[in-house]
């Protein structure tokens, strides 16, 4: 197939352009680069990705009208959209959230607007388990998600519904991935678990929101890469929880499995929980792995040393990275 992967140089992108290479796919990579955290480690990733003759990359932003269309005149013909481009994160929401708007709706609608015009029907949309703020636990698919209590929560919910709105009109064939947790090597430096490696490695005090006690059903980042590649098979207007499979683990029992990996005490500085944080999530996965055949593979502790090990591998990139 011809894919047309948005967020290429993103953590969870490049692993999935990594796979969609490795089964024989022809991938155009587009990003924009942006400033949310240090652009050095999506050049990085970007980097790893460049010598594949399948790969093509494009700086781009899906805000930009213009310069999406210019993209697409050159990739069409096309098979599939892969949408993992976005503004991300629950706090900083708040700061600016008429960009996680442009970018995470207006951004996913001149997509879908483009791939009508261009006849391309496959489309996997990448979206949150910040949407499930007030459910039950586990969280199901079936779950009422019309709350959100986060700008990324909305603008996300907001993707999800123009999917729908152009499957049913237009046939589009559409695949929403609700992703919980996402971790693992060269992650996110404004994740949690990111920042804890890091802060620990470094001497700093990890800033911690609430009291630690508070859970999450992290995903081991190549766990969630094939279980994109594995959504592009997918026909009608289906949603999917991608998470660990397994009861949630709490921020203080990461910070001490880091601390003894580590060697190192780490001093927590403690802040009130931000009234848009979830206190715990956990996903049913029981339709990804009737539909999808999907299993997540990784251990979370073993993904958690692995992890780790990255970090204290690639010390001459992280040393200088300011985390944000």
């Amino acid at each position: 197939m011809r894919i047309l992967l948005t967020g290429a140089a993103g953590f969870i992108g490049s692993y999935v352009a990594q796979k969609l290479i490795e089964a024989g796919h022809e991938v155009i990579g587009i990003d924009n680069l942006n400033d949310h955290y240090s652009p050095s480690l999506k050049k990085y990733r970007l980097a790893r990705l460049l010598p594949h003759p399948q790969f093509r990359f494009f700086p781009a932003d899906l805000s930009d009208w213009e310069s999406l269309q210019a993209v697409f005149s050159y990739a069409v013909p096309l098979d599939a959209v892969v949408n993992l481009a976005a503004r991300a994160g629950v706090r900083v929401s708040l700061l600016d959230p008429v960009l996680y708007h442009h970018t995470n709706a207006t951004g996913s609608l001149h997509l879908l607007e483009l791939m009508r015009r261009h006849a391309i029907s496959r489309y996997v949309l990448a979206s949150t388990s910040s949407l499930y703020a007030g459910a039950p636990l586990p969280f199901t698919e079936e779950s009422p998600v019309n709350t959100p209590i986060s700008p990324y929560a909305a603008s996300k919910k907001a993707a999800e519904v123009w999917a729908y709105t152009y499957h049913y009109h237009y046939g589009i064939h559409a695949a929403v991935l609700r992703y919980f947790t996402v971790y693992g090597p060269a992650g996110r430096p404004d994740m949690s678990i990111f920042r804890f490696i890091e802060w620990t490695h470094r001497g700093q005090a990890i800033e911690l929101f609430g009291d630690g006690t508070q859970s999450r059903d992290f995903t081991y980042v190549e766990d969630v890469a094939e279980a994109t590649v594995k959504a592009l098979q997918i026909s009608g207007y289906e949603i999917f929880n991608i998470g660990g499979g397994k009861a949630p683990t709490s921020l203080l029992e990461v910070i001490a499995f880091i601390e003894k990996k580590l060697q190192r005490k780490a001093s927590i500085i403690q802040h009130p929980m931000p009234k848009a944080d979830v206190l715990h999530t956990q996903a049913d996965i029981s339709k990804a792995r009737k539909v999808l055949s999907w299993e997540p593979k990784v251990d979370f502790w073993d993904g958690l040393e692995r992890t780790i090990a990255w970090h204290q591998h690639n010390r001459p990139l992280l040393d200088t990275l300011p985390l944000p």
